[in-house]
């Protein structure tokens, strides 16, 4: 095999590289990574498995220019779950001012982490992508006790905090799915599916559902307001008085057209049994806003029986977790809407981490690529997302975004949960 040259005196780390890195392609990925941030590599071993179903095993010297593009080329090599060999302790540096990480802080993937602080390692809590790592010690020197190893948006860094700098001394386990292996959640084999016969793909979507609910793990929906307008609202609702909808993300619009829909029998304002705008439909979703900021909100809404139906009267009457985050273009917004997009972010991450609730199983993603892609970007990747919209460039998305987890369906998103309202709680909705 030719690899490429490189100088002597430039700063070096070797990499290990395990699975199947051939024939997923993960070992040309790697190697164009290396290259397209300005490294360069030189292979110094390459064990290839003999059999299908045979790991392989490459190590690489890698190097750079300066050590800030080698520490950006080993952070981008985490994220195919190449290791260092030789690891060191990480390197802690301290926050000097609140929201601001030092210059050469550590990104974080969504995979599984640890970081080695002195002779031990720690698993990172709460795994997310685009976050700093903070260590939490006391004391000092060799008799420190870590308290917590956990990501830490740049938003929330405090001044004072410790924060691992450079890639030395953080080790990433990519998952199976992404090393070859099949026995992860692979119900569709690309990452998008438009042709599989959508009836099998919605029974393996419920298997999965019902796999989580019997381990005791939660289900998150995250929609968009596709779902009202194309008149899957109630088969919705029945899922979540089913039981297979533990927690909701969305925003403004979805739950203000559900309730428009509740009160007006109109989703921005065409009436959804005649598929024909209504005079004064206009004015329909203003006016559904206005009714629920005058009870105060969704739940004295259905305290007070303005809201009778819908998705969010279903979650209210059940009791189930949403959060709602708004954005600039937003009418109203309803009272239960965050504002505060940090605010929204923080909301979103404590239903992820909450260990009263319960841990977060599975998550489906239903006609939005805006709340899909946030969704995507605090999910640890060992949670399954599954993305289902009309529009393939929805559904590819997330997978841009480094959600690798993510698996698609191109298909109505009307007939899509209707069917497996149908799969799931039997009725016909």
């Amino acid at each position: 095999m030719t690899t490429s040259p490189t100088r002597t005196g430039d700063p070096r780390e070797v990499v290990e590289l395990s699975g199947h890195v051939l024939d997923t392609g993960l070992f040309t990925r790697v190697l164009d990574d290396v290259r397209s941030l300005g490294g360069d590599y030189e292979v110094v071993r390459f064990d290839v498995g003999k059999e299908h179903d045979d790991p392989s095993t490459v190590r690489l010297a890698v190097t750079a220019p300066d050590t800030a593009t080698l520490d950006s080329v080993l952070m981008r090599l985490h994220a195919h779950g190449a290791n260092l060999v030789d690891v060191e302790p990480a390197r802690l540096t301290v926050v000097e001012r609140d929201g601001v990480f030092p210059a050469d802080f550590y990104a974080t993937t969504n995979l599984p982490t640890a970081v080695r602080v002195g002779e031990s390692w720690h698993d990172v809590e709460n795994p997310e992508m685009d976050c700093g790592i903070v260590v939490d010690v006391d004391g000092e020197g060799p008799g420190a006790t870590v308290r917590s190893v956990r990501t830490v948006p740049v938003s929330d860094v405090r001044a004072g905090s410790r924060v691992v700098s450079g890639a030395v001394g953080v080790r990433v386990t990519a998952p199976a799915r992404v090393q070859g292996d099949d026995s992860g959640f692979t119900f569709m084999q690309s990452e998008v599916s438009s042709e599989k016969p959508q009836a099998l793909v919605v029974r393996q979507v419920a298997d999965e559902m019902r796999a989580v609910r019997a381990s005791g793990r939660r289900i998150l929906w995250v929609l968009g307001p596709a779902v009202v307008h194309t008149g899957a609202a109630p088969s919705v609702a029945a899922l979540v008085r089913g039981g297979w909808v533990d927690v909701l993300f969305g925003g403004n619009a979805v739950a203000t057209h559900d309730v428009e829909q509740a009160l007006y029998g109109t989703s921005l304002g065409v009436d959804l049994s005649a598929g024909r705008g209504v005079e004064h439909g206009h004015e329909h979703h203003l006016r559904a806003i206005n009714a629920v900021r005058h009870a105060g909100s969704l739940a004295a809404a259905v305290e007070q029986g303005v809201l009778t139906s819908g998705i969010m009267h279903a979650l209210v009457e059940g009791g189930k977790d949403f959060v709602l985050v708004g954005s600039v273009r937003d009418d109203g917004p309803l009272p239960d809407v965050h504002t505060d997009v940090l605010d929204g972010q923080r909301a979103m991450r404590a239903q992820l981490q909450s260990p009263e609730r319960g841990e977060v199983g599975f998550c489906i993603v239903v006609a939005t690529m805006l709340h899909g892609v946030a969704t995507g970007n605090v999910l640890p990747s060992h949670i399954p997302l599954v993305c289902v919209d009309i529009n393939p460039a929805t559904v590819t998305k997330l997978t841009d975004r480094g959600s690798a987890q993510a698996r698609g369906v191109v298909t109505d998103v009307g007939l899509f949960c209707a069917t497996l309202a149908r799969e799931l709680t039997g009725s016909e909705v």
